[in-house]
């Protein structure tokens, strides 16, 4: 061979194992871009397959190869995975990040001690992690109380306990162990007080949950590829250190969640802080505007008659509030013709300049079901309370990820089950 010949060989082989020795070595030039190829698992397949023939449901069917990937659209709620791991821990935001959720949520309360710590309420330790059955139960707020029955057997008070982030140190925290999000009220004993775990989730993959600070949250999630969500919570009234008493005011404990975004280093675009407290959104516009100019203002409203008008809305928009984030029923209404289009609330929302993304996709039983909830399924009110009258099947939960996307045109969608999100956003070319 000669040596002309024998180079070029050479070269040729060194190109080819170029690759693969930039992958083991963990190549730090790919670090926190988005994944190309995503594991959306079977859902999606299943939902696709429950739906009524349809140009919608052919397109779907065309994307079943893939490829998915990483999207912003898709945006993991309390981590992503929660409609089968426990929610705010490490392996939730995992499972949401490996379907494809291009921004994960840490819902932030505080500890004793003033660390910031992902939880959804300052006070659910006793039904998210496995307190009670630990010495730290002696610390709860409401230490667990069985339930009672009358001689015949009718409960009569519920089993209760009231645990909190703020009831203990951020060392104690951390030694707990995140379970799903359930209790059984009819409870003698801590350890059946466990229980309650609605039937359309499962306790599979409940064996001891990662929790997670804010800041490791953060390590985390820019690990994973993904931007941020935080969601600062509000003060659970019933427990015995509030934020004033740790912080020194509500605007304190505003500025601790983003100065810890500062800290880690994460560019403000990256960071959408949300609240459903609108002092927390405008403390942030005016006082950290690069974070607070992409700040989401999120709405609590139960029914219709508690959402906003278009000159409320207009108001959020001359305020500052870029973006708004109310439940997806909000964005939904049915027409004559029995089919879901977009809401007075989500035309004017638009019409004000506001973008919106809305929640939870994911988060309740099968929609077959919640026309009359049987025990374990979800109350229909919470999701999708003003579109039942056009749900036939499961189906028709694609259907209505169709709408909010192409006709509310929200910038995204929080999901407990990310991968069906990341599918359509894949299949449709949302970034």
């Amino acid at each position: 061979m000669s040596m002309r010949r024998s180079a070029a060989v050479v070269l040729v082989f060194v190109a080819c194992l170029l690759p693969a020795i930039a992958l083991a070595a963990g190549d730090d030039r790919d670090a926190g871009k988005k994944k190309s190829s995503v594991q959306v698992g079977p859902r999606p397949f299943y939902l696709i397959d429950k739906m009524d023939r349809s140009p919608l449901k052919r397109k779907l069917e065309q994307c079943s190869e893939g490829p998915f990937y990483q999207t912003d659209f898709s945006i993991g709620h309390r981590g992503g995975g929660t409609l089968q791991f426990p929610e705010h821990t490490k392996e939730s935001h995992e499972a949401g990040a490996r379907m494809g959720a291009g921004t994960l949520e840490c819902d932030v309360t505080f500890t004793s001690d003033g660390e910031l710590v992902c939880r959804h309420d300052q006070c659910d330790l006793h039904t998210t992690t496995n307190i009670l059955l630990t010495p730290l139960a002696g610390r709860c707020t409401q230490p667990f109380a069985p339930a009672q029955f009358t001689a015949s057997g009718q409960l009569v008070k519920a089993a209760s306990a009231l645990c909190c982030t703020s009831d203990l140190n951020v060392a104690e925290f951390k030694s707990l162990k995140g379970k799903m999000d359930a209790s059984n009220p009819t409870a003698r004993t801590p350890l059946e007080y466990q229980g309650g775990t609605p039937n359309w989730r499962t306790d599979l993959y409940s064996t001891g949950g990662t929790l997670l600070t804010h800041k490791e949250s953060i390590e985390l999630i820019g690990g994973l590829g993904a931007k941020y969500t935080p969601e600062l919570k509000g003060p659970n009234r019933g427990a015995a250190l509030q934020v004033e008493q740790v912080f020194g005011s509500q605007a304190n404990y505003a500025q601790a969640m983003i100065d810890d975004y500062k800290a880690a280093g994460v560019p403000p675009n990256h960071v959408l802080a949300q609240s459903f407290n609108k002092d927390d959104v405008l403390y942030w516009i005016q006082h950290d505007p690069q974070f607070g100019r992409q700040a989401v203002f999120l709405d609590d409203a139960n029914v219709p008659s508690e959402l906003p008008n278009a000159a409320e809305l207009k108001g959020y928009a001359a305020q500052g509030i870029r973006i708004v984030a109310p439940p997806m029923w909000a964005l939904l209404t049915v027409n004559r013709a029995g089919k879901i289009v977009p809401s007075e609330y989500a035309r004017n929302a638009k019409a004000a300049g506001l973008d919106i993304i809305t929640w939870t996709l994911e988060r309740s039983g099968r929609i077959v079901e919640e026309v009359l909830p049987t025990k374990g399924t979800a109350n229909p009110s919470s999701y999708y309370q003003t579109t039942l009258g056009a749900l036939k099947n499961d189906g028709d939960i694609m259907v209505t990820l169709d709408v909010l996307a192409k006709q509310v045109g929200i910038l995204g969608i929080f999901s407990d089950w990310a991968g069906t999100v990341s599918y359509y956003a894949s299949c449709m070319g949302l970034k």
